[in-house]
């Protein structure tokens, strides 16, 4: 544990959620500081340090910092084991860590709802996937207003307890989500791939994974950098884990599709709904890039790395563990702990020996699967899930706007941006998460530049609101 008085950066390093030990204490978050020049790299149980008193949830998979704000949660709001009670939203000041809000339900009439993930549409409004549909999250009042239309899980709320494999909280879920081109996109286990209206919260398209084959269901879905949603294919709907051999790739503005198929020789992404984790599907903001795990078996798919690249459609194995030889002891990924830094575009895994066995590093690898560093840690059953990237000193990375005088004016239109106004100004545009997307220096007062970013809701820094189609 931190002494108090400890000073930590959060806005330079990575965080790590922790399911943590069931049966024994409820989740926790890590912060790791990869260039700390103190050699003090791993600070640990960061949220219990920085809110004394307070803890999360029961098996907190997902974490999101949004608008300044790290958004997190859990399945439920206390594990059987803790003397605390959490909850399953939490939101923490993404700078200090300092808790926010902090609520045991996420379905306001009381019928058990199990958090699944977050996504945050602007600075008022996000969304949380759970065992029982989409509810929508007023991010002024903290409070859940509504579930979104179409979202419902078809077998109804849980019964039986939460380790009920044939209840609810195992079928007809929502998983992960996205937003983009101002939709917001969901996987449900039942139907597929709903595509939500964020001005009605409707569910106005469903594409089926029937397209792939009869009774197929999805995994879990990422944004490329083209601008392009990917989904992954699970056999079926019963989310015993079997995969199929196939991408989908979905245009979010036209709702086009098409389906890749996956060499014999490389794994599909191995999907999670049995025990719902956020998947280990991820991809580059650098690089045209998706990455997973993937195996003959879902639930054991811990050796090997895949890796498509979109660019030049080349299926890929780049890392296998298994294949190491410095160490009796294999080391495996735990879980869907593996996502890529938007900045370094590293690969940060979590590793482990044994499910009954204490022992964890961390470990970064290049896109081409060579092995960077690594960062052991104390030992603990941490069971981690996925590392959470903080964004700038200023999480909503939105800078002040400083300027003075006339503001430049912006247009776009066919993915060409005109700025008038704005010689000698530096533009920069940011998506709704606060990530910069693109930046140019002006240098003329009628300047018109190409706009190669994907479709969707921006904000640049001289305040306007930007749309590109």
């Amino acid at each position: 544990m931190l002494a108090a008085s400890e000073n930590i950066d959060y806005t330079d390093g990575v965080f790590f959620v922790n399911e943590d030990w069931y049966g024994h204490q409820n989740s926790t978050i890590n912060f790791l500081n990869p260039n700390a020049s103190s050699g003090e790299e791993w600070h640990y149980r960061v949220f219990q340090k920085e809110n004394p008193g307070k803890e999360l949830g029961c098996t907190n998979q997902y974490g999101a910092i949004h608008d300044g704000r790290f958004f997190l949660i859990a399945k439920q709001a206390k594990d059987p084991g803790a003397k605390i009670t959490g909850g399953r939203i939490t939101v923490a000041d993404a700078i200090t860590m300092k808790m926010l809000f902090q609520s045991e339900l996420i379905d306001p009439s009381g019928n058990q709802c199990d958090g699944r993930g977050f996504a945050g549409l602007d600075s008022h409004k996000g969304y949380i996937s759970t065992s029982h549909g989409v509810w929508v999250f007023d991010l002024d009042k903290y409070s859940v207003t509504k579930m979104v239309e179409g979202t419902e899980n078809p077998y109804g709320y849980s019964s039986g307890g939460n380790t009920n494999s044939a209840g609810a909280l195992y079928h007809g879920q929502c998983g992960s989500m996205l937003i983009t081109g101002g939709k917001l996109f969901v996987a449900h286990q039942e139907y597929g791939l709903l595509v939500v209206n964020t001005e009605t919260d409707i569910v106005e398209h469903t594409i089926s994974m029937d397209i792939v084959e009869k009774d197929a269901g999805i995994g879990s879905i990422v944004l490329s950098k083209d601008g392009n949603i990917w989904a992954s294919i699970a056999k079926s709907k019963d989310g015993l884990g079997a995969t199929l051999p196939y991408l989908i790739k979905i245009n979010p503005s036209s709702l086009q599709y098409e389906i890749i198929e996956i060499p014999e020789t490389i794994f599909a992404p191995a999907n999670s709904w049995y025990a719902w984790t956020p998947d280990a599907f991820c991809s580059s903001n650098q690089r045209n890039l998706l990455y997973w795990n993937g195996g003959a078996n879902s639930w054991f798919s811990t050796d090997k790395i895949f890796r498509y690249d979109i660019d030049n459609n080349k299926f890929s194995e780049i890392i296998d563990l298994s294949q190491e030889t410095a160490q009796s002891v294999k080391w495996k990924l735990y879980g869907c702990s593996m996502r890529v830094h938007p900045d370094t575009d590293e690969l940060y895994m979590s590793l482990f020996h044994e499910f009954g066995t204490p022992v964890y590093i961390t470990r970064t690898y290049d896109c081409n699967g060579i092995k960077l560093r690594e960062y052991p840690m104390i030992e603990n059953y941490w069971f981690p899930s996925i590392p959470v990237f903080p964004d700038s000193k200023k999480q909503s990375g939105i800078e002040a706007n400083t300027l003075s005088g006339i503001k430049p004016t912006i247009n776009i239109s066919n993915r060409r941006l005109t700025v008038l106004n704005g010689c000698g100004k530096e533009l920069h545009i940011y998506n709704l998460q606060g990530r910069r997307c693109f930046s140019v220096k002006i240098d003329s007062d009628d300047f018109s530049t190409e706009l190669l970013i994907p479709s969707g809701f921006y904000i640049d820094n001289f305040s306007h609101k930007l749309i590109i189609n």
